[in-house]
C-alpha cells in the first residue's frame, strides 16, 4: 500500500500532507488569541531578558514595582484615584513566572525521535504517533503537530476526549482509539470522525446502526488478544467474530491489530507465540475472504527490534519522547529525551547543625550547609518516595535533595564548605536548578528517577507532565 493510499477510514475525510498542520495552526491564531491573551502556556518560552516584558531586571529576577508599573492599566487612576490593572496584562505575566517552576519539552527532540524511527522502517510502512495521556504528559496538540509534520501519518489516543482535543484544535489525520469505548460514547465517533477499536459484537452492530442512521460510514480496527489478555478477540475466534458483524452494510474494516505484552524483554519465547498467533489470525481472515486493512502490531519496542513484524503500520509511542521502552532497546537506536524538569530557588538559609529539615526531620544539619527551597512537590509529579534519594542539579553540580519531600516544595543541600579542588556554589534566591535534564555534565533523568522508585520512565513522564506545572515549549 503506497503512503498516498492511506485509508483514513472516512468517506471524503481529508488526508495528511506534509505541512498541512503547523500552516493550519498559523491561520487560526488569531482566532486563539482573541479567547484568551494567555490560553496556550506552552507558547512561553524562556526568552532572553531583552524580550521580557517591562519590570524585568538583568539579573533576569523581576522588580516588584516594575512588574506591578506594568501590570497597571495605562497609569490613569478612575473617579476614586485608585490605578486600576489591566487583565489582559495580568494575564500575559507567564505562569513560569507565577511560581518559578514548570517543564520544559523539546520539540525538535519529538522531530528527531519521530524522524529517526521512520527511517528505520521499510518504505510504504506507515507510522502511527502514540499521544494518549496527552502525549505521555508532553502536550498531545503540540506533539502529535510535530509527529504529523515529521512522518507520522496515524495517531493513537486512549479516550474519545483526547481525540476530540486534537480534532478541535484543527487535527485532520487519522485518529485511532486504542480501546473500545461504551456504547454512550458512538455519536461523539461519528461527529469528530474517529476510530473505535471494537471487539464486542453488540458494539459494533450499535455503531454501525447509529452511523447508517446519519447515512455514514463505521470504519474501525479489529483489535485481537494474542496473549497479553487486556482487550481483544480471542485469535482462534476472529473469523467467529466477523461472521456475526460483517454483514452490516454501514461497518468497514479499516485495520487489524495486535499488542505485545514482552517485546520489551530479553526473552522473546512469550513474544514469539503472540506474532505467530497473530499471524493466524490474519491468514484465517484472509482465507475467509475477510480484508484485515492496515495490519499492525509493533509498538515502540518492537519496531526498534523486530523488523518481521513491522507489517504495514507501526505505533511509536514512548520512542517518539525520546525515552527507551527498556534497556534492551538502548543500543539500537539513538534517542533524545524531550522532557526536563526546572524549577528557581525561592528561599535559602544556613541551617545550623543537627537541626532538622522538612517533615519529621529526618534528615539533620551537618552543619556549614545552605538548604534551599524549590516550589516542586509531590503534587507536581516528583514523587515523596524519592525524599532523599535524589538530587538537584545547581550551577552545573549536583546537590543532594534532602527532607521529606512536600506537597508544594522540597529542599536540596548545598555543601558551603571549600576543600580541595571542588568549586564552591554560590546559590541565590531565582537561580534555576533541573530536576530532570542535562546541565554541564551532571544529567538526571527519568529513568534514573524511575529506578530508584523500581517503576518504569512512562510513570515518571506522565506525572510530570500532567501535573499542575506549566509546559513550556522550546
Amino acid at each position: 500500500m503506497a503512503m498516498n493510499d492511506l485509508p483514513n477510514g472516512f468517506t471524503g475525510f481529508s488526508k495528511n500532507r506534509p505541512n498541512d498542520f503547523e500552516s493550519a495552526k498559523s491561520a487560526m491564531d488569531f482566532h486563539a488569541a482573541s479567547r484568551s491573551v494567555a490560553s496556550d502556556v506552552s507558547r512561553q518560552s524562556r526568552r532572553a531578558v531583552s524580550d521580557k516584558p517591562a519590570g524585568w531586571v538583568a539579573d533576569d529576577r523581576p522588580d516588584t514595582r516594575a512588574v506591578l508599573q506594568f501590570a497597571a492599566n495605562g497609569g490613569k487612576p478612575d473617579e476614586r484615584g485608585v490605578i486600576p490593572f489591566d487583565p489582559e496584562k495580568l494575564a500575559a505575566i507567564p505562569e513560569i513566572e507565577r511560581r518559578w517552576s514548570w517543564v520544559e519539552i523539546d520539540l525538535n527532540a519529538i522531530r528527531h525521535n519521530t524522524k529517526t524511527v521512520r527511517r528505520n522502517v521499510a518504505p510504504g510502512t506507515h507510522l502511527m504517533a502514540v499521544v494518549k495521556s496527552d502525549a505521555y504528559g508532553h502536550g498531545a496538540v503540540r506533539c502529535a503537530k510535530t509527529a504529523l509534520n515529521s512522518g507520522a501519518d496515524y495517531l493513537a489516543v486512549a479516550t474519545i476526549d483526547e481525540a476530540i482535543e486534537l480534532r478541535e484544535n484543527y487535527i485532520n489525520a487519522p485518529i485511532l482509539i486504542l480501546s473500545q469505548p461504551p456504547m454512550t460514547a458512538i455519536p461523539l465517533l461519528l461527529a469528530y470522525k474517529v476510530m473505535p477499536s471494537v471487539y464486542d459484537p453488540q458494539f459494533a452492530i450499535a455503531y454501525a446502526e447509529a452511523a447508517d442512521a446519519f447515512h455514514l460510514r463505521a470504519p474501525y480496527h479489529l483489535a485481537v488478544n494474542t496473549g497479553m489478555n487486556r482487550i481483544g478477540v480471542r485469535f482462534d475466534d476472529v473469523v467467529e467474530f466477523m461472521s456475526q458483524v460483517s454483514f452490516h452494510r454501514a461497518l468497514d474494516l479499516v485495520g487489524t491489530f495486535t499488542h505485545f505484552a514482552t517485546a520489551d524483554e530479553v526473552e522473546t519465547l512469550d513474544f514469539g507465540i503472540q506474532v505467530k498467533r497473530f499471524v493466524e489470525a490474519i491468514n484465517a481472515l484472509r482465507l475467509a475472504g475477510f480484508d484485515p486493512g492496515i495490519i499492525h502490531a509493533a509498538n515502540s519496542a518492537a519496531t526498534m527490534r523486530f523488523s518481521d513484524v513491522h507489517f504495514d503500520m507501526v505505533r511509536l509511542g514512548i520512542g517518539m519522547y525520546g525515552l527507551h521502552p527498556s534497556g534492551v532497546t538502548r543500543p539500537l537506536i539513538e534517542l533524545k529525551p524531550a522532557m526536563s524538569v526546572h524549577a528557581r530557588i525561592t528561599d535559602m538559609r544556613a541551617v545550623p547543625m543537627s537541626e532538622g529539615v522538612s517533615y519529621g526531620l529526618h534528615y539533620r544539619s551537618p552543619g556549614s550547609v545552605m538548604i534551599c527551597t524549590i516550589p516542586v512537590g509531590y503534587a507536581d509529579g516528583f514523587c515523596r518516595g524519592l525524599s532523599g534519594r535524589t538530587d538537584i542539579i545547581l550551577q552545573g553540580e549536583r546537590c543532594a535533595q534532602v527532607g521529606n519531600i512536600c506537597m508544594d516544595q522540597c529542599m536540596f543541600e548545598v555543601d558551603m564548605r571549600s576543600y580541595g579542588s571542588r568549586r564552591r556554589l554560590n546559590p541565590q534566591v531565582g537561580d534555576e536548578v533541573l530536576l530532570v535534564g542535562r546541565q554541564g555534565m551532571s544529567i538526571i533523568t527519568l529513568d534514573d528517577l524511575a529506578n530508584t522508585l523500581d517503576t518504569i520512565n512512562y510513570e515518571m513522564a506522565i506525572s510530570f507532565g500532567n501535573s499542575r506545572l506549566p509546559r513550556v515549549y522550546v
